[in-house]
C-alpha cells in the first residue's frame, strides 16, 4: 500500500494538514492526574472483585469538562487533539492497576514481604514495555486493518470526543460552526451524568463507612435445613457500577458462583462433616466448630480456586486460533511497520530504533534489578512471552475489545510454563517464587498495557492525532500510574492488617531470635498502640501455630501473627474492630499456581473439584470462567454486582422497546446500551465509590480515634447500623442509588 493510500480511503476527523495545539503541558498534566486517579480506583476494585472495567472515555468525558471549565473561567479552548491526549495518558492507569493487582499480593499470599521497589519496578518495566512492543504494530493492525478489527472501545471514545469538538477544531475538521449545537448539549449532558455519578458514589461510601451511617453488608446466616448457609450482600455503589456495565448475563452468572459456594458448598460440607470427630486436611479445626467463614476459608478457597484455573485456561484454550492468527499477522506487521516512513503527521511513529534500544534497556534492568530476584533465563522469559502476549492482547483487544481479553489467562499460562521450567531445572526454593511471580506480572502489565495502547491509538487514528505524541503521553501515564499504584497498593494492606496477639493461635511457641535479621514494627492503625520494633520471623510450616510471618521478641517469644489486609484470614482486632480485607481472587491463584507445581503443597482433590465444575460448565454450553469467579469470591461481592446487572437489564428491556429502537439489530441495541446514559452513571458510581474506599484505608491509620467513636456512636444509637432492623433499614440508602440508577438510564421517547 503507499504511504498515503490510507488517506484515500479513511478520513480521520482532524486531517493530516491541520495544525491544532495537541501535546501540551496541561493535555498532558491532566492525563497523568487523571490516570492516577482511574488507576487507584482499578486497583482497589481488582483487589476487590478481580476485575476492572475500560477508563477511557470516563476520562474523556472528565477531560473535555474540566477544559471547558477552565475556559470559562479565563483559559484557553482545548482542541480534540488535546482531549486525546489527555485521554491517552489517563487510560494507562486501569490497565497497569489490573496487572499489578493480580500478581503482586501473591507475593503476600505466598509468605513474603510486599516490597516498595519490587511493586513499583514491576509496574513500570511491564508497562513500558508493553507499549514498546506494540508501536511497530501500529501501521498494520490500526491501519491496514481498520476494516478488520475495529477496538470497540476505542472507536466509542472517538465519537465521544467528536461529539465535544470545539469550534476551533471543527473548523479544522471542515465543519460548520453551531452556538450549542446537538453534540455540544449532549457533552455537557454526558459530563453532568458521570460528575453527579462520581459525587454520588464518593458521598454515598463516605456516610457509609466513614461515618458509620448504615450498616456495608447486611446479611443473614440460615440454620437447618441450610444450616451454615447464608446470603449477603455489599450494598457498594461501585459493585452495583461493574454489575450495570459488565450487563446481566455475566453479571448473574457471576452471581450463581456464589450461589453455589454459599448455599450448597459450605451446607453440605458442614451437614457431612458436622458428626466427624477427626480433622479434614486441609481445616485445622473440627467442622462442628467451624463456622461459614471458617468452611469457605478452608476448603471452599481452594475449589474455587481449581474452578478459576481451569476456566482460564479453557479461555486461553478457546482462543488458540485467534491467538496463532494474531501472532502470525503480528510478526508479518513488523517488517511492514518498521520500513513505512510518512511526512504525514498522522503516519509517524516513534522510531524503531528507539523503541529497539527501549526494550533491551528493560529488559537489562530486569535482569539485574536485585528485587525481582530475577536471572537471564527469567529475562528471557519476559521477552518471549511478553512479545507473544502483547501481540494476542493487541489483536483480539481489537476483534473482542478490552472487556472480553483474557488478559488473566495469559499470566496464569505463563506462570505455568515458568513453573514448570523452574522445575525442571531443580529450582524451588522460596526465591524462585519471587523469579517466577516477577516473570507473570510482568508479561501480564506488558499484555494489559499493549491492548490499552491499541484502543488509545485506534481512537486517535479516527480523530487525526498524532502517533508519535500519543505514544509519549501513554509512555509518560504509564510511568507516573505505576510510581503512585505501589505505594497505593501498601497502604491499602496496611490499613487492613491485622496483628494478631500470638498467644491467641501459638501459644508458648518460641524461635531462636539470634537468627533473624529483618526487623519490622507495627503499621496502620494497631501502630498507636504498639511502637516497639521486632524481629522477623518466616515461618513455614504448621507445627504449634499456623504458617505465616510472625513479629518476635529479642528473647524468642512470639508477639504477633501478622494478618495481611489482602486475603488475610483474621477480621477482628484486638480491641474487637471489625476489618474489611481484599480476597484478591486472581493473585490467590497465582499463588497457588507457584506453591501447587514448585513445591506441591496445594490440596488437589479440592483443587480437581474446582476443575470439575469448570468443565461441566463447559459441557453444559455455559462460560466458566465468570462462574468460577463467583465461586472464589464471597456471595456478599458478587450479589450487589448482580443488582446491576439486573438493573442494566430492565433498562434494556425497556429502551429496546421504544420506536426509535425497535428497528435495530441485537448488535446495535448493544452498541447503543454500551453508550447510554445508565453506563456513564455507574462509571462515576464505580470511580467515586472506589476512589472513597482508598481515601477511607488510608485514613483509618490516621483518624483511629473518630472511627473508634463513630463506630461507638453507631453501635449503641443508630438503628441504622446495629440492631435488629439494621439490615432492612440499611438498604434504603442503596435502594435509592439503585433507583437513580435506573431512572437515569432510561431513554426519553423521541417524537
Amino acid at each position: 500500500m503507499p504511504k498515503d493510500a490510507i488517506s484515500t480511503t479513511v478520513r480521520p476527523y482532524i486531517p493530516a494538514e491541520a495544525q491544532l495545539p495537541e501535546m501540551t503541558f496541561r493535555a498532558l498534566f491532566m492525563g497523568v492526574i487523571l490516570g492516577m486517579v482511574f488507576g487507584a480506583s482499578s486497583l482497589y476494585l481488582v483487589l476487590k472483585v478481580g476485575l476492572t472495567v475500560s477508563a477511557s472515555i470516563p476520562v474523556a468525558v472528565i477531560a473535555i469538562t474540566l477544559f471547558g471549565l477552565a475556559k470559562k473561567v479565563g483559559g484557553k479552548d482545548s482542541s480534540i487533539l488535546e482531549n486525546s491526549i489527555t485521554q491517552t495518558a489517563g487510560s494507562a492507569g486501569e490497565s497497569i492497576a489490573f496487572g499489578l493487582g493480580v500478581t503482586m499480593p501473591a507475593i503476600l499470599i505466598l509468605g513474603f514481604d510486599l516490597e516498595i521497589s519490587r511493586v513499583m519496578l514491576v509496574g513500570v518495566l511491564g508497562g513500558l514495555l508493553g507499549i514498546l512492543m506494540m508501536i511497530p504494530m501500529r501501521r498494520t493492525m490500526i491501519v491496514d486493518q481498520h476494516k478488520e478489527l475495529k477496538f470497540p472501545e476505542g472507536t466509542a471514545c472517538a465519537e465521544v470526543l467528536k461529539a465535544a469538538a470545539t469550534d476551533s477544531s471543527r473548523i479544522a475538521a471542515g465543519e460548520s460552526i453551531q452556538k450549542e449545537s446537538a453534540a455540544a448539549q449532549d457533552a455537557k449532558r454526558r459530563a453532568t451524568i458521570i460528575f453527579g455519578g462520581f459525587g454520588i458514589g464518593l458521598l454515598y461510601k463516605v456516610l457509609n463507612v466513614s461515618f458509620k451511617g448504615w450498616k456495608d453488608t447486611p446479611g443473614v446466616e440460615f440454620g437447618a435445613p441450610l444450616k451454615a448457609g447464608s446470603i449477603g450482600a455489599e450494598i457498594s455503589p461501585e459493585l452495583l457500577g461493574v454489575g450495570y456495565i459488565i450487563g446481566p448475563r455475566i453479571a448473574a452468572t457471576m452471581a450463581a458462583g456464589g450461589v453455589l459456594s454459599y448455599l450448597l458448598l459450605i451446607p453440605m460440607i458442614k451437614f457431612f462433616g458436622d458428626s466427624l470427630t477427626v480433622l479434614v486436611s486441609p481445616g485445622t479445626k473440627l467442622i462442628s466448630e467451624m463456622g461459614p467463614h471458617d468452611v469457605r476459608s478452608a476448603y471452599v478457597l481452594y475449589i474455587g480456586a481449581g474452578a478459576v484455573a481451569a476456566g482460564g485456561l479453557i479461555s486461553l484454550v478457546r482462543s488458540l486460533p485467534m491467538i496463532w492468527n494474531s501472532l502470525s499477522a503480528g510478526l508479518a506487521s513488523m517488517g511492514k511497520g518498521s520500513k513505512a516512513v510518512s511526512t504525514l503527521r498522522t503516519e509517524q511513529d516513534i522510531p524503531l530504533k528507539w523503541v529497539i534500544i527501549g526494550c533491551l534497556g528493560i529488559l537489562a534492568v530486569i535482569t539485574v534489578a536485585t528485587p525481582l530476584h530475577m536471572n537471564l533465563l527469567g529475562a528471557l522469559l519476559i521477552l518471549v512471552f511478553g512479545f507473544l502476549f502483547a501481540t494476542v492482547s493487541s489483536r483480539l483487544t481489537g476483534e473482542i475489545g478490552s472487556s472480553s481479553n483474557p488478559i488473566s489467562g495469559m499470566a496464569v499460562a505463563t506462570l505455568l510454563f515458568t513453573c514448570l521450567i523452574f522445575l525442571l531445572m531443580g529450582w524451588t526454593g522460596g526465591q524462585y517464587y519471587v523469579t517466577a511471580l516477577s516473570v507473570g506480572a510482568i508479561v501480564c502489565i506488558a499484555a494489559s498495557n499493549a491492548g490499552t495502547t491499541s484502543q488509545d491509538l485506534k481512537t486517535g487514528f479516527l480523530v487525526g492525532a498524532t502517533p508519535r505524541l500519543q505514544q509519549y503521553a501513554i509512555l509518560a501515564g504509564a510511568l507516573s500510574s505505576a510510581l503512585i499504584l505501589g505505594p497505593i497498593l501498601l497502604k491499602l494492606n496496611d490499613a487492613s492488617t491485622i496483628y494478631v496477639p500470638a498467644a491467641q493461635v501459638a501459644p508458648g511457641l518460641t524461635t531462636d531470635a539470634s537468627k533473624l535479621d529483618r526487623t519490622a514494627s507495627l503499621q496502620g492503625p494497631q501502630a498507636d498502640t504498639d511502637h516497639k520494633t521486632y524481629k522477623v520471623w518466616q515461618k513455614t510450616d504448621t507445627v504449634g501455630g499456623p504458617a505465616g510471618k510472625y513479629l518476635v521478641q529479642d528473647d524468642g517469644k512470639l508477639a504477633y501473627l501478622v494478618d495481611p489486609g489482602i486475603n488475610g484470614n483474621y477480621h477482628t482486632r484486638p480491641d474487637g474492630t471489625e476489618v474489611k480485607k481484599y480476597d484478591a481472587p486472581k493473585a490467590v491463584l497465582m499463588s497457588y499456581i507457584i506453591k501447587g507445581i514448585l513445591d506441591r503443597q496445594l490440596p488437589w482433590t479440592l483443587v480437581l473439584f474446582g476443575v470439575m465444575i469448570a468443565v461441566v460448565l463447559e459441557m453444559a454450553g455455559v462460560a466458566s470462567l465468570a462462574f468460577s469467579v463467583g465461586v472464589y469470591l464471597p456471595l456478599s461481592s458478587t450479589l450487589p454486582i448482580f443488582i446491576g446487572g439486573g438493573i442494566r437489564w430492565l433498562v434494556d428491556r425497556r429502551n429496546n422497546k421504544l420506536a426509535h429502537n425497535v428497528a435495530l439489530t441485537e448488535e446495535e441495541k448493544q452498541s447503543a446500551g454500551d453508550r447510554s446514559s445508565g453506563v456513564l452513571l455507574a462509571s462515576g458510581y464505580i470511580a467515586g465509590g472506589a476512589l472513597a474506599g482508598i481515601i477511607i484505608a488510608i485514613t483509618a491509620g490516621v483518624l483511629t480515634n473518630f472511627d473508634k467513636a463513630m463506630n461507638n456512636w453507631a453501635e449503641h444509637s443508630n438503628p441504622f447500623y446495629e440492631g435488629i432492623n439494621s439490615d432492612a433499614l440499611s438498604m434504603l440508602p442503596y435502594a435509592v442509588i439503585m433507583v437513580v440508577l435506573y431512572w437515569v438510564a432510561r431513554e426519553k421517547k423521541q417524537a
